[in-house]
């Protein structure tokens, strides 16, 4: 009897893009199809880098960003390498070498190695864009569980903690600093935060709002350095506003994808490890990558779970059924009827935190004034916190921006991503938040996204319900929903109250 000889899938990152890759490998495994090992610089398994914020606050423990069990890999034989780094890929020898000395081989090589924080040009900072920057102490960009408990050791000894940018993270950790009974500075560059996807007087609104839920915000700044003493960090030196003090320094200013171990074994890069629509990286059918580090066809990296979950779940169910060639064979071309993943995202901007509600889509930067075929309606009462713009074509929402009108924003979203025909009467949606109005615009049909993390549809999440599901955490882990960010969480907690027919 001839013993086939399993193949080896080697992985290359253990966010958690690699963990879902890895759940979805667990039946080959124990099926004897192939071995797998992972290699990861960090000597934590996956977890949820969304929520690092929360950590850093005190609002939740480290251990509840978990989302993958170690042991019961390890026990399923899988092959963990945790805290060791990859330091060159030998694609001629199928071979990877580790900074302890070892090497590993494999057969298919995956990688996930994901992004890393964007360092900005400032004097005292180390911002080479190919490696992992070397922060002064006091500096942290929030990507890892060691910045986040060195930057919750700041705030619980009351320290004044600055986040740089104005994007979705920054304002995200400033709030949930904030809630916490924490003091963070929010400075960047712009006229009010969010200054790419929000109009002017949404951003003024927006800014306002932040101030309100305890996050001071400093616009206009134009940041040179860091000052530090024999503690750390002390300030950040600015143009236009002097030194801005500080007991740490948070960065948020985007990140990059992390291709120099791609680009050293002679794979294409640009904003991303280059594939084609099946995840392929190189000639033979036998380098993937995925996730963030991934340029997919041509489209930048999403930075977003749902994408690089739904990539993981093709590959997994790819390498499933499509073994790898012979040692010595060249790879046969992919079936031409082989359908390609599914990852697209979502160009639906949420935020959330400290009673904010604020969505946006599409392009606003529309005036009501302004001459062509867009029509612009505009909502504006600053003073309750409320605004919603509508820029429409022939009827149809093309963009649309909701502070303060939670319910509101939730149909316009289902409206934009259907290309749903809004009524003539626009001052009519925002009847949407009125308590005591009932009916909605556009109802959630089963196929429409409930979990913008997970890509989990309200279809999913009823079915999950029905079958027996009581709990946030327990539909979580039926269809991921509600394992993100945590902002469908109300509306799961909806469909639980929910009878069940009998």
């Amino acid at each position: 009897m001839i013993e086939t000889i399993r193949e080896r899938i080697l992985v290359i990152g253990f966010g958690p893009v690699a963990a879902s890759l890895l759940e979805g490998l667990l039946p080959g495994l124990a099926a004897g199809l192939f071995t797998v090992d992972v290699v990861s610089a960090e000597e934590h398994a996956a977890y949820n880098r969304v929520l690092l914020a929360e950590v850093a606050s005190g609002a939740t423990s480290a251990e509840h960003l978990a989302m993958i069990d170690p042991l019961r890999l390890v026990a399923a034989g899988v092959g963990l390498h945790l805290g060791e780094t990859v330091t060159r890929v030998d694609r001629s020898r199928r071979r990877v070498h580790l900074d302890s000395g070892r090497t590993l081989g494999y057969d298919r090589l995956v990688f996930a190695t994901g992004a890393r924080p964007v360092v900005p040009t400032l004097n005292g900072l180390d911002f080479a864009p190919h490696a992992e920057a070397n922060l002064p102490s006091g500096v942290m960009a929030l990507r890892t569980l060691e910045d986040a408990a060195a930057l919750n050791r700041v705030l619980e000894s009351g320290g004044r903690v600055l986040v740089l940018g104005g994007g979705i993270l920054g304002i995200e950790a400033a709030l949930a600093m904030a809630e916490a009974g924490h003091r963070p500075v929010l400075v960047h560059h712009g006229p009010a935060p969010l200054g790419r996807a929000v109009d002017t007087d949404g951003g003024m609104l927006l800014a306002r709002c932040l101030r309100s839920a305890g996050v001071e915000v400093v616009s206009g700044v134009r940041a040179t350095a860091v000052r530090r003493d024999s503690s750390g960090f002390t300030a950040l030196a600015t143009e236009d506003h002097g030194e801005i003090a500080g007991d740490a320094l948070m960065l948020s200013c985007g990140v990059r994808a992390r291709t120099e171990l791609a680009a050293g074994c002679g794979l294409k890069v640009g904003r991303g490890i280059h594939t084609n629509e099946y995840l392929v990286a190189d000639t033979e059918n036998r380098v993937f990558a995925l996730g963030d580090c991934a340029e997919v066809a041509g489209a930048a990296p999403a930075g977003l779970l749902a994408p690089g979950w739904a990539q993981a779940a093709w590959l997994a169910d790819f390498l499933l059924t499509h073994r790898a060639p012979a040692p010595d064979a060249a790879s046969a071309p992919l079936d031409p009827t082989t359908a390609a993943p599914r990852h697209g995202a979502s160009n639906v901007l949420m935020l959330k935190g400290q009673g904010l509600e604020l969505v946006v889509a599409g392009n606003v930067m529309a005036g009501p004034w302004d001459e062509g075929q867009a029509r612009v309606s505009v909502f504006a009462d600053p003073k309750a916190g409320r605004y919603l713009k509508l820029v429409t074509e022939q009827d149809v929402l093309t963009g649309f921006l909701a502070i303060g009108l939670p319910r509101t924003g939730a149909e316009m979203v289902l409206a934009f991503e259907r290309g749903s025909t809004l009524p003539e009467d626009r001052s009519s949606l925002l009847r949407l938040d009125d308590p005591g109005l009932d009916d909605s615009l556009v109802a959630a049909g089963a196929d429409d996204q409930l979990c913008r993390c997970s890509g989990a549809t309200h279809g999913q999440v009823a079915h999950a319900v029905e079958e027996g599901c009581s709990t946030v955490a327990e539909v979580g882990a039926a269809c991921r929903a509600g394992t993100g960010c945590g902002g469908c969480r109300g509306k799961i907690e909806a469909l639980l109250r929910v009878p069940v027919p009998a």
